[in-house]
């Protein structure tokens, strides 16, 4: 729920921000750097004057303190007690402190203070201890220069102030403020005015946010429906049913008629090609000729008695195999496959090419008992439309023909390993295509189907990585053949799906492993005594083989095929 009303999504690894946010923080920034400018360099000007008049305040306190040390001087000269006299002037000097370290002090040329009175209770010094600002009054005191503003540092830190020479006690009557206490009262006052700025700053933001949000509201929606296209892969069209009659309002229509345009086009264009063709042209914008070796699983399945069908049916054999196509391709897709080509009356599928939590020869095994059990639905269909029919009339001869011709059945044969898959052909014409000779074998493969009489024939390579992820299939060694055109001997197997098949049938099946191995080992009429029993069709190819003779004296257990 969150992430469908997050501020900011991501196409990819891109961040897309919306514009009404772009404003909005922009508008923010700009009042938030108007407002603390502002308020720094009132600030600033404020700090002058408060200089200013904490020098003016000074003035009348030293004036008071100057009359005071004149007048303690006269009490001095009749009660000789200078202690007294000094003490009355401290008092008086601190009657007018504010700040934590406000100061005065007196002291003579050679920096003996005599006289100091402060606000802080840590100040307890003997001397002045800045010597270069001493230096600066003795020099001045020479040129005749009694009085002025004065600067100076004392061990905890600056100070600023004015100062008067008193002639009767021959000392410098000092009355000075400390420059961070100034500073200290600006930053409060700063700090005060920012949370002001600030607090009204969010209030407007809300205000803002609000409004904009009010206003931006269509496109916003008009965003989300671009995002959620964005995350599908797929172009759609953008809800302008409730808009408003403006220019972004124009915008979204002008989109949607360039997305029906693009999208007839790619259904157009996924019709004819594999789906990551389609997927990598519209992320890619182009497809190029080329291609990569592959590890990938091929399926291959071919209509039984094609010739037949299409001498009995004629024309109508295209209708025919458009149902019967329909179907299979659909459970090609479903299951993550893509379809390499269609020749005729047989289909290459081929998997791995796109993303499945799978492995791919999984889910060509899957897809080939999905193709088996689909063809045998359309079967039980035309069954039953038979016995409709005949509950009224006999079929005529004519009529049982294309019965038989429609009864279709396929064989389906998988391998798998290393393969060029890409694009071949030229910048005017090209086809996607899969080549190598496990897809040769995967052909083979099927027409192997017909001789041991088995919907479904693996190569060991399927057998070995399907086992990896799943005891669904019980995979049945059938046969070691040796095709034609090869020097070696390759076993085949029987996927037995243990999920749809009774355990009667699995039984037989592994009755005829034991007349397998028997088989192999040459002990022939062992083979054919349990071959005999287990009443599979499979066994058919067996029994000719065998018929009454021994096995051949160099029998390695491998029969070799005369035809591809």
């Amino acid at each position: 729920m969150l992430k469908r009303f997050a501020l900011i999504k991501k196409v990819g690894k891109t961040k897309i921000i919306p514009l009404g946010l772009k404003i909005l923080l922009i508008a923010i920034f700009l009042i938030l750097l108007s407002n603390f400018a502002t308020n720094f360099i009132s600030l600033q000007l404020s700090q002058r004057q408060i200089i200013n008049l904490s020098n003016t305040i000074m003035v009348a306190q030293l004036k008071e303190l100057y009359t005071n040390s004149s007048n303690q001087y006269q009490i001095y000269t009749y009660s000789n007690d200078r202690n007294e006299a000094f003490k009355v002037m401290k008092e008086v000097a601190a009657s007018g402190f504010e700040n934590p370290h406000s100061i005065a002090m007196g002291f003579d040329t050679s920096g003996k203070i005599s006289i100091l009175s402060s606000n802080s209770q840590k100040m307890a010094i003997s001397n002045f201890s800045d010597k270069e600002a001493l230096s600066e009054l003795n020099a001045k005191y020479k040129e005749g220069i009694r009085e002025g503003s004065l600067s100076f540092n004392l061990l905890d830190g600056e100070y600023f102030g004015i100062y008067k020479w008193q002639p009767d006690w021959n000392m410098y009557l000092v009355r000075a403020e400390k420059r961070s206490d100034i500073s200290a009262n600006t930053r409060r006052v700063f700090s005060f005015t920012s949370i002001i700025i600030l607090c009204l700053t969010v209030l407007f933001v809300i205000i803002g946010y609000i409004i904009i949000n009010k206003e931006f509201a269509q496109l916003h929606a008009f965003t989300q429906d671009l995002f959620d296209m964005q995350k599908k892969k797929q172009l759609g069209l953008i809800d302008i049913s409730k808009a408003s009659n403006d220019d972004i309002t124009y915008m979204a229509a002008s989109f949607n008629s360039l997305s029906s345009s693009v999208n007839n086009l790619l259904h157009t264009f996924q019709k004819f090609v594999s789906k990551d063709v389609v997927a990598k042209a519209y992320s890619e914008q182009e497809v190029l000729l080329e291609g990569t070796q592959q590890e990938l699983t091929m399926l291959f399945s071919d209509i039984k008695s094609f010739t037949y069908r299409t001498e009995t049916l004629g024309n109508d054999i295209i209708d025919v195999l458009n149902v019967h196509y329909n179907k299979v391709i659909n459970k090609v897709h479903v299951n993550n496959g893509v379809i390499g080509s269609i020749i005729g009356d047989a289909i290459l599928a081929v998997y791995g090419t796109l993303g499945s939590q799978n492995p791919k020869s999984l889910d060509a095994v899957i897809s080939a008992w999905d193709i088996t059990r689909v063809t045998a639905n359309l079967r039980a269909a035309m069954i039953e439309k038979r016995a409709e029919i005949e509950k009224t009339r006999n079929l005529t001869e004519s009529e049982e023909k294309i019965f038989k011709a429609v009864l279709l059945d396929v064989g389906v044969g998988i391998d798998g390993g290393n393969v060029f898959y890409g694009n071949i052909g030229s910048n005017e014409h090209m086809a996607n295509t899969v080549i190598g000779d496990n897809v040769n074998s995967a052909s083979r493969l099927e027409g192997l189907t017909r001789i041991y009489h088995l919907p479904v024939i693996v190569s060991g390579y399927i057998k070995d990585e399907v086992e990896k992820v799943s005891q669904r299939y019980r995979f049945f060694e059938i046969d070691t053949v040796q095709v034609k055109g090869k020097t070696e001997g390759k076993k085949i197997y029987f996927p037995f799906d243990c999920q749809e098949m009774d355990n009667d049938l699995l039984t037989k099946y592994e009755l005829f492993e034991e007349g397998l191995t028997l088989y192999y080992q040459g002990e022939w009429k062992k083979a054919v005594k349990i071959f005999k029993s287990c009443e599979l069709d499979v066994t058919e190819v067996f029994l000719e083989r065998i018929g009454t003779q021994d096995a051949p004296e160099d029998w390695r257990g491998i029969w070799t095929m005369t035809t591809k």
